[in-house]
């Protein structure tokens, strides 16, 4: 079992305080599908937290139900969750319950005042004290089950309730101890507990507080959350895809700014419809025929989100091109090439893609007489793009084909400079000339 950093903020590998890496196993199918943590007792103990609060934090924000069996040590959660997003939740609780907010190191006990109703987290290691907001779920279940008042197991021990073994000892007396003290009874005690008959702790299920959860949380957790939505048909999650969409995009007529942009593809993650998302992005965004390339230009970036190495969505995205191409037959027919050209331009269709999808006639998406139309429009610039493709291989080849032979024998050790040199017109024999020949002659050289 592998270990992470307490605090997942810091890097170091030498940073001293860690815990065991979260371990997460679904079970289950359909509506009673669950996921076990299988190791929450040795993560809380690396905490020291109790294992239900991490547990309960978990309900809160996946708006789940939680239950525990104690007989086996396994903390439950409600739907199917990944392990490593888990994880990412965990550093949320972290931050808020386990951490100094002075020092950041996780040495802090909680010391829970239940008649002030508050909640204060002191540091071991730098002494900061600070009181904790006690504003949510969790901090309200904290308040009503302090860490005192949690046994080694993870039970809570309800104030004013008697303890387990004083029940199993007046249970005994009473004669009832077979079916009041069973493991069974236990679990289901403690569910009761954990589930709060007489304090709901958990997150509204309803679709308003979803739709309110929803739009408070951040990109990032959104796609964390399980719904009912996946289990909806995939034409269902792309109208869910679709109405999220033009909502957003209400008021903007050019590019959507980042944010909106994260927004939109954490939806389409959520509804796991990131693929096909772009077939909405289509209907959606080209609604004026006679501006459609600058339309593309405009909304490039948030196109390149959903397409950039994801060859699948760039033939949905050929797809969503050909439903506007039908929806605006008599204005788009002329422009196909044009268009086409303008995704390759910038990128946000891939060469390989193009090709195979202009080498037959695609009657899937708008029927075989559209198709037909289409694909003989297209013929032109798959055409040039072939001997566009053809052309950079023969250089490549050419290119290839040059070879580069280098000699040491004919490369000099230094560089020797050869002054170029004038025939004499005539002899010198007169003496005059021997004497000055004589003079030039330096006799240290020699």
């Amino acid at each position: 079992m592998g270990s992470v950093n307490v605090n997942r903020n810091l890097t170091d590998q030498f940073y001293r305080y860690k815990m065991p890496k979260l371990i997460a196993k679904v079970e289950g199918k359909g509506n009673g599908i669950k996921t076990v943590i299988v190791n929450m007792v040795e993560v809380a103990k690396a905490l020291n937290r109790p294992p239900m609060y991490p547990t309960k934090y978990f309900g809160c924000v996946l708006g789940a139900q939680v239950n525990c069996d104690l007989k086996n040590e396994r903390y439950i959660v409600n739907g199917a969750h990944e392990s490593n997003k888990l994880q990412d939740l965990l550093d949320g609780f972290i931050q808020k319950y386990v951490l100094c907010s002075s020092c950041d190191n996780p040495e802090t006990v909680l010391t829970v005042s239940q008649k002030k109703g508050t909640i204060n987290s002191s540091c071991k290691a730098c002494g900061h004290s600070v009181m904790l907001p006690a504003t949510d779920k969790l901090a309200t279940y904290i308040l009503k089950y302090p860490p005192n008042q949690v046994i080694a197991s993870g039970a809570s021990v309800q104030p004013g309730k008697k303890s387990k073994r004083k029940a199993k000892e007046e249970g005994k007396k009473n004669g009832d101890s077979n079916d009041r003290n069973s493991p069974q009874h236990e679990s289901d005690e403690f569910n009761d507990e954990l589930n709060g008959d007489d304090d709901d702790w958990c997150e509204d299920t309803d679709a308003d507080a979803v739709a309110r959860r929803m739009e408070e949380l951040s990109v990032g957790a959104k796609g964390l959350m399980l719904n009912d939505d996946l289990e909806k048909t995939s034409e269902e999650r792309l109208q869910i895809f679709f109405d999220f969409t033009k909502k957003k995009k209400n008021g903007f007529n050019g590019p959507l700014d980042a944010s909106l942009q994260k927004e939109i593809i954490g939806e389409a993650e959520r509804l796991d419809v990131r693929d096909k998302a772009v077939i909405v992005l289509c209907e959606l965004l080209f609604d004026d025929p006679s501006k459609i390339l600058q339309q593309i230009k405009t909304q490039r970036v948030l196109f390149l989100r959903f397409t950039t190495d994801n060859s699948r969505a760039q033939k949905y995205l050929l797809r969503g091109i050909e439903l506007t191409v039908k929806e605006f037959k008599d204005q788009l027919i002329p422009r196909v090439p044009h268009i086409l050209k303008q995704f390759y331009d910038l990128d946000i269709l891939d060469e390989k893609v193009l090709l195979e999808w202009g080498s037959k006639v695609q009657k899937k998406s708008v029927g075989k007489e559209i198709a037909q139309e289409i694909y003989e429009k297209a013929q032109p610039f798959i055409k040039w793009l072939k001997e566009a493709e053809e052309e950079e291989s023969d250089s490549e080849e050419d290119e290839e084909e040059i070879e580069v032979v280098y000699d040491e024998r004919i490369r000099p050790d230094k560089i020797i400079q050869i002054e170029d040199k004038e025939e004499p017109k005539a002899k010198a024999n007169d003496s005059n000339n021997i004497q000055s020949a004589t003079d030039d002659i330096d006799i240290d050289a020699i």
